[in-house]
């Protein structure tokens, strides 16, 4: 993508969502926000995106969701994902529907702008794999998010296929996730 390239950022924090939309007009791109998915695909329709900046948890709802409408809107559009609460669950289900690249916060601008010039799309070959071992609090969370995710996000049958009384559950998705 060329460096007057359209993005299109989406994330409902709104100072988050000014700030990175200031960076990349500074770096030359033009920026569309949106603070929710309705508003994203407005957004996407009336001129579609050369690439998205696109929040995991938008509210209530999955930023994942929205991957495939944008890619229906545009093709070719670079999608990076962004998290505070990354897993490897959703970085492979990400990149599986279409994603670029999958991002934890905090990260650079730099990062994000030099997906959008690269030539091929994330891909597990391109991961780096850990020379240490995972945490037993950070395996527990990986299998959370991979058991949310088989259930579409919903809690309660998540709480069931895992044994656990949903509000322990509830209480374990509100923590950050443990460290590596």
């Amino acid at each position: 993508m060329d460096m007057t390239g359209s993005v299109l950022v989406i994330d409902d924090d709104e100072t988050f969502n000014a700030v990175l939309s200031r960076a990349l007009r500074r770096r030359g791109y033009e920026v569309a926000s949106a603070l929710d998915a309705p508003a994203a695909l407005a957004a996407a329709h009336a001129a579609p995106p050369a690439a998205a900046v696109l929040d995991l948890n938008l509210g209530s709802a999955s930023g994942l969701s929205l991957v495939q409408p944008l890619l229906d809107i545009a093709p070719q559009c670079r999608i990076v994902i962004l998290t505070g609460y990354a897993s490897i669950a959703t970085a492979v289900e990400a990149i599986k529907l279409g994603a670029t690249q999958y991002f934890a916060k905090p990260v650079e601008v730099e990062a994000i702008v030099a997906t959008f010039a690269a030539d091929t799309p994330a891909s597990a070959e391109a991961m780096p794999v850990p020379a240490i071992p995972l945490s037993i609090g950070r395996l527990e969370w990986e299998h959370i998010q991979r058991v949310l995710l088989e259930n579409d996000g919903n809690i309660s049958a998540t709480a069931r296929v895992l044994r656990m009384h949903r509000r322990t559950l509830q209480r374990k998705l509100s923590k950050r996730p443990a460290k590596s």
